[in-house]
C-alpha cells in the first residue's frame, strides 16, 4: 500500500502528460463505496489498471498474472502496489513446476483473500479477457470475476452489498503519444440479485453475471469484426472524420466514439447490402491516400490552400526561439522513451506502458542533470536555477504545440504549391476526395434510413 501510495500521484501526472485527453463518462460511477469489484476489458497492458487507479479516489486491489510475482524485487513492488497474483493454466511452470492440484490451490488462496478484502470494503479490479491484446474488440470472457463476486456474496449470505461495475476503456490510438482515451463506464450489477440462481446452481449464476458483464462493457466499446474492417474504419476516421463529424463537440470525446461505433455498424450493413460497392470503396479509398502520401500530404491539408492567419504566422516567426529552447532542453529524454519501446517490443499493447515508464525515469532524471549543471556551472543561485527547472516542461509542452502547428501549416504550403505547379494532380486529388465524401454521405443516408 506504501508503494501505491506514494506512487499514485505521480503515475497521475505521468498518464496527464502521456495522453492529450483522458475523459471518464459517468465518473460517479467510479468513486460508488465499496465493496466494489470493477471488471474492464484489457488491450493495453499496465494502462487499462493505471487508468482505473488514478480516476478512483480510494484505493484499487488489482489482480494481475502469477508470473509477475516470480522475480522477487517484482513481487515486492506488485504486492506493495495493491496486487494479488491469479495462476492462470497458460502460465504453469513460468514460475517452477506446478501441479493442477497445486495452481488450483493457489488459485483458492486467491480467491480467499479477495472475499476478505471485498468484505472489508475494498475495491478490486479484475479484466475478465484473462490476456491483453491490442485491438478493438472484446475477447470472450472468463468466469474469474464472476465467481469472485458470488463467493464474497455468499460469504455473507448476499447481504455483503457487493456491486459489480464494468470499465470499458476506448483509446483513440492506444501507442501513440498524446493521444486520447475514454473511460466509458457502466451502471452498477448488484450481485445479490444472483443469489436465487446461485442457490439452484453456482455455475449457472457465473454464467448469467458474466454474460450481464460482457453485455454492459460490448454496449460502451468500439468492437470491430476483425483487423481489416478495423483498419478501413480507421481510415475513414482519420481521413474524413471532420467532414463525418462536423458538430463535433471540442468538450467530449464520446461523440467520436459514437462516430466509431456507428461506421462500424454501418460497414457490416454495407457488406451484407451492397458489397461491390464496399469493395469500390476501399480500393478508392487507398488510391486517395496513397496519391496524399507521394505528395506529403493530408486530407485536411486541401482544406489549407488558404495561407492561414497572420496572427498565427508570427506566432510561429516569433514563437521560434521558444521552441528551438524547449526542443533542446527536452528533445532526449522525451525520444528515449519511444526509442527504447520500439526495440523492446513488437506488440503494441506493451509499447505505451514502456514509454510510460521510461517517461518517469527519462524526464526526471533529465532535468536533475541539468538543474545541477546550470547550478554548478552558470547561476549559482537557487532561485535562478528553480526559474529554469520550472521553464523545462513548459518549453516543452510549447515545443510540441509549435512543431504541431508548423506541421500542419507547412503542408497546406506543400498543397499550395502543387495547385500551383501541377493543377491537374491538385484536381484529381480534390475531385477523388469530393467522390469518397459523397459515397459515405450517400451510405450514411441509406444506413440511417434501413435502421
Amino acid at each position: 500500500m506504501l508503494f501505491y501510495t506514494v506512487m499514485k500521484p505521480l503515475v497521475q501526472v505521468a498518464l496527464r502528460v502521456f495522453f492529450r485527453r483522458i475523459e471518464v463518462r459517468h465518473p460517479e460511477r467510479m468513486h460508488l463505496l465499496g465493496p466494489l469489484l470493477l471488471a474492464g476489458n484489457h488491450p493495453n497492458t499496465l494502462m487499462d489498471p493505471l487508468l482505473a487507479a488514478v480516476n478512483r479516489r480510494q484505493p484499487i486491489a488489482f489482480l494481475a498474472k502469477s508470473t509477475f510475482f516470480v522475480n522477487p524485487i517484482v513481487r515486492a513492488i506488485m504486492e506493495s502496489g495493491n496486487s494479488i497474483p491469479i495462476y492462470r493454466a497458460q502460465d504453469a511452470g513460468m514460475g517452477g513446476p506446478v501441479t493442477p492440484e497445486q495452481r488450483a490451490a493457489q488459485n483458492e488462496a486467491t480467491f480467499g483473500r479477495c472475499f476478505d478484502y471485498l468484505g472489508r470494503g475494498g475495491t478490486i479490479m479484475i479484466f475478465p479477457e484473462g490476456t491483453s491484446v491490442s485491438e478493438r474488440r472484446l475477447r470472450p470472457l472468463k468466469t474469474g470475476a464472476a465467481r469472485i463476486a458470488l463467493g464474497a456474496e455468499a460469504r455473507h449470505g448476499f447481504r455483503l452489498g457487493l456491486k459489480v461495475v464494468p470499465v470499458a476503456t476506448n483509446y483513440f490510438d492506444p501507442s501513440k503519444f498524446r493521444s486520447d482515451v475514454l473511460l466509458n463506464v457502466a451502471p452498477p450489477i448488484l450481485v445479490a440479485d444472483y443469489a436465487a440462481a446461485y442457490a439452484q446452481d453456482p455455475d449457472e449464476a457465473a454464467d448469467q453475471l458474466t454474460e450481464a458483464i460482457r453485455v454492459a462493457l460490448e454496449r460502451r466499446l468500439v468492437v470491430s469484426k476483425d483487423a481489416a474492417d478495423d483498419a478501413f474504419v480507421q481510415q475513414i476516421e482519420r481521413t474524413f472524420g471532420d467532414h463525418l463529424n462536423p458538430d463535433d463537440d471540442p468538450d467530449t470525446l464520446y461523440d467520436n466514439f459514437q462516430l466509431s461505433r456507428t461506421l462500424l455498424q454501418a460497414l457490416a450493413w454495407a457488406e451484407q447490402t451492397f458489397p461491390e460497392r464496399l469493395t469500390l470503396a476501399r480500393a478508392q479509398l487507398q488510391s486517395y491516400l496513397t496519391n496524399l502520401h507521394r505528395h506529403g500530404l493530408t486530407d485536411e491539408a486541401l482544406d489549407g490552400q488558404r495561407r492561414g492567419s497572420a496572427v498565427g504566422l508570427l506566432n510561429l516567426v516569433f514563437g521560434a526561439p521558444v521552441w528551438l529552447y524547449g526542443v533542446l532542453n527536452n528533445y532526449l529524454p522525451y525520444i528515449l522513451p519511444s526509442f527504447v519501446a520500439k526495440r523492446a517490443t513488437k506488440e503494441v499493447e506493451f509499447v505505451a506502458p514502456i514509454m510510460l515508464v521510461m517517461g518517469m525515469i527519462t524526464f526526471p532524471l533529465a532535468y536533475a542533470l541539468q538543474a545541477a549543471a546550470v547550478q554548478h556551472w552558470l547561476t549559482h543561485d537557487w532561485r535562478l536555477t528553480a526559474l529554469y527547472v520550472l521553464s523545462l516542461p513548459l518549453s516543452g509542452s510549447y515545443a510540441l504545440g509549435y512543431w504541431n502547428t508548423l506541421s500542419a501549416r507547412l503542408r497546406r504550403l506543400r498543397a499550395a504549391q502543387l495547385f500551383r505547379r501541377a493543377p491537374a494532380e491538385g484536381a484529381e486529388l480534390l475531385r477523388q476526395r469530393a467522390e469518397l465524401v459523397g459515397q459515405l454521405e450517400e451510405a450514411r443516408t441509406a444506413y440511417l434510413t434501413a435502421r
